[in-house]
């Protein structure tokens, strides 16, 4: 992926990873956009950035994928890069959950549904271009599942399997397709205070924009990169040792 002059669109782009990837991006010289569900962070983030161009759109609802892109197409028709990072994270007790299935369905949506519809619907734009990038943002439990967080879990190793996928498919086209696994990070993922004892987010972004300039397709950082690589034993030894920590 070249690192200054594209266009670039980051789901979920308002606060946490998506924000520090978007604030990365624009110090590189780029034009990035960030979208999201609400329109009062998206103002807190254009205002600590004044670069960002932002739209509000909730990627859990079909339409407003949809509308996205028509959006796009009209205000940014040379876009060329997607970063697929919104994405809900529950922790879920599967014998003792009191909440509706569409509650949860949310969390697939999010996280796989809509990265996997959002890619389909750019990849033809991208087409024509070549030279531009999807980015799919999914998760060290991708390949070290937590039981805590048993959805979300799933989700990503779906979104993993799928990037694998789109990128053997999109390769003739000169589409790139890269994956970020991150670890624990320090944010408000799945709730306040609840991941303050992951890797800073600043040290989490500096490590993938040292990735994305080496030219890697796998990016991952501590546990994460060591998953990726990970044999079927480490990888259980690891599920072991996490969840007995953590459950």
């Amino acid at each position: 992926m070249k690192m200054s002059g594209n266009t670039i669109l980051i789901t979920g782009g308002a606060s946490g990873i998506g924000l520090a990837f978007a604030e990365r991006f624009v110090q590189a010289g780029n034009e990035v956009i960030i979208c999201g569900r609400r329109v009062e962070k998206l103002q807190e983030a254009q205002a600590k950035c004044p670069q960002l161009h932002t739209r509000v759109c909730d990627v859990t609802n079909e339409a407003d994928r949809k509308s996205l892109l028509e959006w796009v197409k009209q205000e940014f028709p040379q876009l060329n890069v997607l970063v697929n990072n919104a994405g809900i994270q529950h922790r879920v007790n599967l014998l003792e959950n009191t909440e509706e299935w569409d509650y949860l369905r949310q969390e697939i949506t999010a996280n796989l549904e809509a990265p996997i519809h959002l890619s389909m619907l750019f990849a033809p734009l991208f087409a024509d271009k070549g030279n531009s990038t999807i980015l799919n943002v999914t998760s060290g439990l991708a390949f070290t599942p937590g039981a805590w967080v048993p959805i979300y879990s799933a989700t990503k190793a779906a979104l993993h399997s799928f990037t694998v996928s789109l990128r053997y498919q999109l390769a003739a086209k000169r589409i790139e397709v890269l994956e970020v696994a991150p670890p624990a990070v320090n944010t408000d993922l799945g709730g306040v205070g609840l991941h303050t004892f992951g890797t800073p987010l600043d040290e989490f972004a500096d490590a993938v924009f040292q990735g994305l300039e080496r030219g890697d397709q796998e990016i991952g950082y501590g546990h994460a990169a060591k998953a990726l690589r990970a044999s079927r034993d480490e990888i259980d030894e690891t599920v072991k040792q996490l969840n007995s920590r953590m459950l």
